[in-house]
């Protein structure tokens, strides 16, 4: 079967990029990775930014057409490469992968941000760092919980066979492995059948060896030259854990004034 040429905007380390990878090589659809100049920098180029407003990866390149959104992409690419499927056959069991991918993507990766913040990035330090991975693991635990009794007695998310809830599960449980905290019980195991698939293997190994590669990027951070940001549930969860002051001294970094004080 002939592909159309698919090109992906990424970064290795990106959890939501990796979602993509897995589901192209699922899929068997090759594709070019690129990662986006100057991404981190805060000035993405034209095209970045005519691709992605939000400056964001991924960003999907099929047939001249620029998608971005891990999800809308998954979404883009089970419409546009039906074979093999990787949602569930049911009405209500995709329902149900769709709503774990939810839950990684917004609540669990808000986690695991904040901790590669306090031990790549090093935004936090002392005890302020050890009460927030405190925090991380909790809240990880209790997340663990709820994905283990997700799964139940199934060996995949999806159910009988690998697919869309395997995979958008893989990346965050690697990451939270990462800084530390691994699942336990049948989340330990499945994530061990997750990542012995050639697919998720490729995306973590990738992952790791960009992890290696940035080593000494706290002090790119410090100089000024690669912004971090926080949005959404990683926001709520920096100031939740404990982590206003890394927030307002981020934003004061990046000459932005943030006033923490209630209105009257």
């Amino acid at each position: 079967m002939t592909h159309p040429t698919v090109e992906l905007l990424e970064h290795p380390l990106s959890p939501y990029a990796q979602k993509v990878k897995i589901a192209l090589a699922e899929k068997g659809v090759p594709f070019e990775a690129k990662i986006p100049g100057a991404i981190g920098s805060g000035q993405v180029t034209d095209e970045f930014a005519r691709a992605n407003p939000r400056g964001e990866v991924p960003v999907l390149y099929v047939e001249g057409q620029a998608i971005f959104d891990s999800t809308i992409i998954l979404e883009f690419i089970e419409d546009r490469f039906p074979s093999p499927p990787l949602l569930p056959a049911s009405a209500a069991d995709r329902a149900r992968v769709r709503m774990i991918e939810d839950l990684v993507d917004t609540h669990y990766e808000a986690i695991t941000w904040g901790l590669s913040e306090i031990a790549n990035f090093k935004r936090a330090t002392g005890d302020q760092a050890t009460a927030m991975q405190a925090k991380a693991g909790e809240e990880l635990a209790q997340l663990h919980a709820w994905l283990e009794a997700q799964l139940g007695d199934r060996d995949w998310f999806n159910g009988e066979a690998f697919g869309w809830g395997d995979l958008c599960v893989a990346p965050f449980v690697a990451g939270a492995i990462g800084f530390g905290f691994p699942p336990t019980g049948k989340l330990s195991a499945w994530f061990a059948r997750v990542a012995a698939r050639p697919s998720v293997a490729t995306s973590l190994n990738q992952a790791r060896e960009m992890a290696a590669a940035m080593a000494g990027v706290a002090q790119v951070v410090e100089a000024g030259l690669f912004k971090r940001q926080y949005r959404d549930h990683r926001l709520e969860w920096m100031i939740r854990a404990g982590g206003l002051s890394v927030v307002q001294a981020g934003l004061e970094r990046n000459n932005i004034r943030f006033n923490a004080a209630p209105r009257a």
